[in-house]
């Protein structure tokens, strides 16, 4: 997902889509530990993916309270 699809997204669906790549991330970490890691790289994106997410709504609170 790129930070353009992510500034598109109002703040309730990136609450939601944090939430999702969190469970994910946990269920990959299991996998890794267990040996059933097929792509190791996964964990890697989600991670990014997650931080894009976090500093856009940091951006937008940060605007909000500019306002």
């Amino acid at each position: 997902m790129n930070v353009k699809e992510i500034r598109d997204m109002s703040n309730e669906e990136l609450v939601k889509e944090v939430a999702s790549l969190s469970e994910e991330l946990y269920n990959l970490r299991f996998q890794q530990a267990t040996g059933a890691l097929e792509n190791p790289a996964r964990m890697k994106d989600i991670r990014k993916t997650i931080a894009r997410i976090k500093t856009v709504q940091t951006e937008r609170a940060a605007a909000a309270e500019n306002n």
